[in-house]
């Protein structure tokens, strides 16, 4: 019986422990930048919470509206999102946050939330020739958005793009020869997705 107490109490004791650490969720502070899909000029842009816990992530924006992405299939980053539709995150913003793609728009988070950045909507000329913003689709290789990635990576290839580095979510980064900016395609079914800028040139070192 002594014994049995012993046990109850250390089974207890670790429970007692285990539980703020199972209910915890990771949030943090952040900023967000929302874009409607296709478009360079964000609609919101303003401070936001981000939390991640067990792979899902909510992200509240400071006008109320809110994402809540739940992982879908075995690929890391694919999500679906409060609506059933289709999400992924996206390399692009190196340290400094992360991309999520929705069906209908584009949300960047920024963990500097002090940070004074302007639109990135509002390009001047001195800033044409600095990498471009990341989720910017690359004008030279758009009509391959869709195309069988077997077929299409020739032609990328004789466009003056060079291959570096594949992960295991589906991405592809490549160097623009002309500029060296890194570009990332993610393929998802064996096509061409999305061919946009990363928005840091650290993002093609392997």
């Amino acid at each position: 019986m002594k014994s049995s107490n012993s046990f109850l109490a250390v089974a207890l004791a670790i429970a007692s422990l285990s539980f703020p650490v199972s209910v915890k969720a990771d949030t943090v502070n952040a900023r967000c930048d929302v874009f409607p899909k296709g478009e360079d000029r964000a609609t919101s842009s303003g401070r936001c919470t981000f939390s991640q816990r067990q792979g899902a992530v909510s992200i509240q924006l400071e006008n109320g509206n809110s994402y809540d992405l739940l992982p879908s299939g075995n690929r890391p980053g694919n999500y679906r999102d409060q609506n059933g539709d289709a999400a992924y995150r996206q390399a692009g913003l190196g340290d400094r946050g992360q991309i999520y793609r929705l069906a209908n728009e584009s949300i960047f988070v920024y963990w500097d939330t002090s940070a004074n950045r302007q639109n990135s909507g509002n390009r001047n000329r001195s800033a044409a020739r600095r990498q471009p913003e990341a989720g910017t689709t690359v004008s030279r290789l758009r009509d391959l958005v869709g195309a069988r990635a077997g077929q299409a990576e020739n032609t990328v290839k004789q466009r003056g793009y060079r291959w570096v580095k594949s992960d295991d979510s589906g991405y592809g980064y490549w160097l623009e020869g002309r500029t060296n900016y890194c570009v990332t395609i993610r393929t998802d079914q064996g096509r061409y997705q999305s061919i946009v800028y990363t928005g840091s040139p650290e993002d093609c070192k392997k």
